[in-house]
Formats: C-alpha cells, sequence, structure tokens
C-alpha cells in the first residue's frame, strides 16, 4: 500500500476526485462507507437508502432504520414510532366474551383492520406497549386474573408467543414504554392495586417490580412515554391526577398534573413530545410529556372512549374500540388539536383491547 502525506489538498476540477483504488482515513477506507453514511437532501424520500442512511427534506432530518425513514426529534432516540398499529383482545360486542383477535392496520392509511394473528389465549383488560419491533401483552381477564405476558414481532402477521410473567396477576391494567423497557402500572386483583413492574421489551422473561403509583389504588389506565418520562392516568374517582415516572429508574411515580375532564376507562399514546389521553366521554386532552402540569382539551370523538385502545406512528395518534365506539377506529394528528376522524373499522366489536405499533 502506497503512503500519501500532505498539508492541504485541493479539488480545480469540474468534478469530484475518483480515487480507484481506495482511500484510507484513520486506518478505515472511506470509500468503502464504513466512515461516511449515506446523506440525502431533497423533498423526494430517497429509493434504495441503506439502513442507517440520513435524509434531510428541507424541514427535518430523518434516519432510515428497519426500512422506514423516521424524524430523528431533538436528539431524542424515536420511540413512539411504527407503520403498522396492532390491537390485541378483548371484550367482544354484545356476547361480553373475551377474544384472542388481534387486528393490525397501517397508520398512515386510513381503512379497515385486517387480521393478524390470535393471542395465546382469550383475554381483555390488559395492558401493551412495544420497543418498535415486539410488542407486548400483560395481564388480563381471561377466566380470572392472568399474570401472562405474550409478545408478537410486529412486522410479521402470526399468533402470540409466551414472553413470561408479571408480578402481580391482574386485569384492568395499563401499560406504556420508552423503547427499552416496558412497565405496566395498576390494575384489579380482588379490589384496585398501585403495582407497577417491568421488562426489558427485547429480552423474554419474568417482570420485576418497579415502584408504586402515588398514593392510591387503580384500575384501567392508560400511559404514554417519550425516551425518558412515562406518564399515567388511572380510573380512580378520588383524583384527577396524572402520575409519571423516569422509565429506566425504578421508583415509586409522582404527581404530573390533573386531567381536565376527570378519570376514567382512558387510552393514550404520543408522538416524542404529546401525550393524548381519550377518557370516558368522547373527550380527548393533551399534556407536554417533559413538562409537568394540566392537561389541555385537544378535541372530541364522535362517541365515549371508555376502554378503548390507542396507538400511534409518532405522528397520527390512533383511537380504536370501546363500549361506545364497538368496531369504531378514529384518528387525529397529535401535533395539531381538533376532533377525531373516522378511519375504519376493526374486524370485531370489541372493548378492553389494547394498542402498541411499530414494524
Amino acid at each position: 500500500m502506497s503512503e500519501f502525506k500532505t498539508a492541504s489538498m485541493e479539488n480545480r476540477s469540474s468534478g469530484s476526485p475518483s480515487f480507484t483504488q481506495g482511500l484510507n482515513v484513520g486506518g478505515a477506507d472511506v470509500t468503502s462507507g464504513r466512515v461516511l453514511s449515506e446523506y440525502y437532501t431533497g423533498a423526494t424520500e430517497p429509493s434504495s437508502p441503506a439502513n442507517g442512511a440520513f435524509w434531510w427534506n428541507g424541514t427535518d432530518l430523518h434516519q432510515y432504520i428497519n426500512g422506514k425513514f423516521r424524524i430523528l426529534d431533538g436528539g431524542f432516540p424515536i420511540v413512539n414510532g411504527g407503520a403498522r398499529g396492532v390491537f390485541g383482545a378483548g371484550t367482544l360486542l354484545p356476547s361480553y366474551g373475551s377474544s384472542n383477535i388481534i387486528d393490525y392496520i397501517t397508520i398512515q392509511t386510513a381503512g379497515n383492520a385486517t387480521d393478524f394473528g390470535d393471542m395465546v389465549a382469550n383475554n381483555s383488560a390488559y395492558g401493551a406497549c412495544s420497543n418498535g419491533s415486539r410488542g407486548l401483552f400483560g395481564g388480563g381477564y381471561p377466566s380470572g386474573n392472568t399474570n401472562r405476558i405474550d409478545y408478537i414481532t410486529i412486522a410479521t402477521t402470526g399468533n402470540a408467543i409466551d414472553f413470561g410473567d408479571l408480578t402481580v396477576a391482574r386485569r384492568a391494567v395499563g401499560a406504556l414504554s420508552n423503547g427499552t423497557r416496558g412497565v405496566w402500572f395498576n390494575g384489579f386483583v380482588s379490589g384496585d392495586v398501585n403495582t407497577m413492574d417491568f421488562v426489558t421489551i427485547a429480552t423474554t422473561g419474568n417482570a420485576q417490580d418497579f415502584g408504586d403509583l402515588v398514593s392510591f389504588n387503580a384500575n384501567n389506565g392508560g400511559g404514554c412515554a417519550d425516551a425518558t418520562r412515562g406518564v399515567m392516568r388511572t380510573n380512580v374517582s378520588s383524583t384527577d391526577a396524572f402520575n409519571y415516572i423516569t422509565v429506566s429508574t425504578q421508583g415509586n411515580a409522582t404527581v404530573f398534573g390533573d386531567s381536565t375532564s376527570g378519570p376514567k376507562l382512558v387510552g393514550a399514546c404520543a408522538d416524542n413530545t404529546r401525550g393524548l389521553f381519550g377518557a370516558n366521554a368522547n373527550v380527548i386532552e393533551y399534556i407536554t410529556i417533559q413538562t409537568l402540569g394540566n392537561a389541555i382539551d385537544f378535541g372530541d370523538a364522535s362517541a365515549g372512549f371508555a376502554n378503548t385502545a390507542a396507538t400511534s406512528d409518532a405522528s397520527r395518534g390512533v383511537f380504536a374500540g370501546g363500549q361506545s365506539h364497538g368496531n369504531v377506529i378514529e384518528y387525529v394528528t397529535i401535533q395539531t388539536p381538533g376532533n377525531a376522524t373516522d378511519f375504519g373499522d376493526l374486524t370485531a366489536s370489541r372493548y378492553d383491547l389494547s394498542g402498541c405499533s411499530g414494524d
């Protein structure tokens, strides 16, 4: 190999210099792509990019990760993102029996849901979360309270597989994720509980104790998170308070602020900065996850959200099913307050279902 030393180099030709035998800088071949990542600019999404490629469209910086360009938001990891929304199990209407149904949608394309596969067993009133590729469903009420956690690979349709167990068998449980760790909170055993437990989503196994909710027991909660903080709204008549946690650090929850609409049977979703909560009225309210304070009115749905499921692709929030909604799916743009718009229908009418998203 030849060695070439220079204090500076200037290109005076009309084109770029060509190093036909490669160019080694600092021990690495620049021309092989091991140092410089692909980088594109322009309004049109590049075709056939390599995994890890960057694209600036004039407004946002994107990175191509596992088949999709994702917006890099404020230096935080991508947490709430995924083109596919998945809704699992739930209580069927009008029969009120538990189901093992898993449906999926493409979040940016309105239309009816499609069959994904089946849960390990019939289930309802559980919590779901994901790391963008694997979706987890924990707790619930198949024929009695369960501690089972099931999982799916979101990009691959098929039946769920056993993941491990929660620390406490319970139903009416909420869940959230920071993209690495999944946390389940509250629930009903023989009464309401303030339990929180967690898993590392990429590693199958049993959950561990996380801490407790703030000074009250509760059930039927909804939660969302960014890369660091998780915010939870629960169904308890004694308080309107949201709780929050630092997802990577075990410990008890802290009061975040209050709901505008009271508690009750909440579905929640988020982008990387804003969390949305749909209550059992038709109210949608929002918070800024990193800013403590009370929720703000966002808009309305077509009917009450009692026991609905929610998920997002970090841009659009989707609410599916519920005691009043039945099989209805509606959506909003998370950064644009306003009323929900019809999306399509689930494959079966049900409530007490839960949702997550990924690719």
